[in-house]
């Protein structure tokens, strides 16, 4: 249920449901990795577990309850549905719902990103550990970075979806890396993310070659990768050839435009695909700012686009994850972006987790 308009952020009602802390820890994953199933709901109920077994959950947008099965058959208690853009609403939203606009945590003047906006304000201000997103150009890990939690996109194909484009997939925002880890075991039925051996070697790229961010998220988010480098977490290396992808604007525009001519965007796509295969080939992660610049007012954005750090990955199908990566000099979050080759989830989650419990949490200067 969404919130009234004049509530700091459009979110949803607990009616005194909401607990402290995250998810609790059940213990429940210790049988080896196996096949990987479409959902992990049948393997919880035949095991008699209940991981989620009271934790109040937020779902996006009215049709939310939809995905949630996995979720509600964990013993998750979905608690309310969160804001999304209403209709009309350009693509690149900026928090403006059926309700009024959804409000910053942080600052009530800017915007908590989009369009997973009322899911991670409702994560920022305690109300649920968890809640679920989707995320077709960046729509959880920009507004995760601009409200300080972890965003995790999935990879693409991996858990189902209704985008016919392919772009749009799954994921969820969390209060800590081990919440959304534990999201991930509930909606696959993977066991526990296993630690790699660290320090996981990691390239550092400020704007992915063309996006042209402003220099305040760079320099947070590089500051998060010496902390992460410093705590042993990574270890930063250099790749064979730098990093220089083709903006992927245009070939995502194209993609969501019926009858558009898609020949141009079928060659972004290869040739983005082919560099990062040689990335990954070097290095088992890539780190970037989530978002090229601060939240904006809720007057929009104007020509810049809160995307250019994040849709390069709906377009190549890689999954991602936003931590929290200090706060810039007008009070809001920014976000540090790990990339991982397809079906690394389990890696971005560990090394995530990692990072939480060596630095404490990335949030702070």
């Amino acid at each position: 249920m969404p919130s009234r308009a004049d509530s700091p952020g459009d979110v949803p009602r607990t009616s005194g449901a909401d607990r402290p802390g995250g998810v609790p820890r059940t213990g429940a994953a210790d049988s080896p990795r196996g096949a990987r199933p479409t959902s992990g709901a049948g393997s919880f109920l035949e095991g008699g577990s209940l991981p989620l077994a009271g934790v109040p959950i937020a779902v996006k947008g009215r049709h939310g309850l939809r995905a949630a099965g996995p979720l509600l058959a964990a013993g998750g208690v979905v608690v309310g549905a969160t804001s999304v853009p209403g209709p009309g609403t350009p693509w690149q939203t900026w928090g403006l719902g059926a309700r009024g606009r959804t409000v910053n945590p942080w600052r009530a003047d800017r915007t908590p990103g989009g369009s997973s906006a009322g899911s991670a304000v409702a994560v920022a201000a305690g109300l649920v550990p968890l809640a679920t997103g989707s995320d077709g150009a960046g729509s959880v890990r920009i507004p995760a970075a601009w409200c300080g939690v972890v965003g995790l996109k999935t990879t693409a194909g991996r858990l189902p979806s209704a985008d016919r484009t392919g772009l749009a997939v799954p994921g969820v925002l969390a209060r800590s890396a081990s919440d959304a880890a534990c999201w991930w075991q509930v909606v696959t039925g993977e066991p526990e993310p296993v630690l790699p051996p660290l320090p996981v070697t990691a390239v550092w790229s400020p704007d992915l070659g063309f996006a042209g961010p402003d220099p305040e998220p760079v320099a947070l988010a590089r500051a998060a990768v010496e902390r992460l480098v410093a705590a042993g977490v990574v270890r930063l290396v250099r790749p064979r050839v730098p990093l220089r992808l083709t903006d992927p604007g245009p070939a995502w525009l194209a993609l969501r435009a019926p009858g558009a001519d898609l020949a141009g965007a079928h060659r972004v796509r290869a040739e983005n695909d082919r560099r990062l295969a040689g990335l990954f080939a070097d290095a088992e992660l890539l780190l970037t700012p989530t978002a090229p610049t601060a939240p904006h007012g809720h007057e929009g954005p104007g020509d810049r686009y809160s995307t250019s750090l994040t849709w390069a990955f709906n377009l190549s199908g890689h999954p991602a994850l936003s931590l929290p990566a200090g706060f810039g000099g007008d009070g809001c979050p920014a976000g540090l972006q790990l990339v991982a080759p397809h079906g690394r989830e389990a890696l971005l989650l560990a090394v995530a987790r990692e990072a939480e419990a060596r630095i404490g949490g990335l949030v702070g200067n």
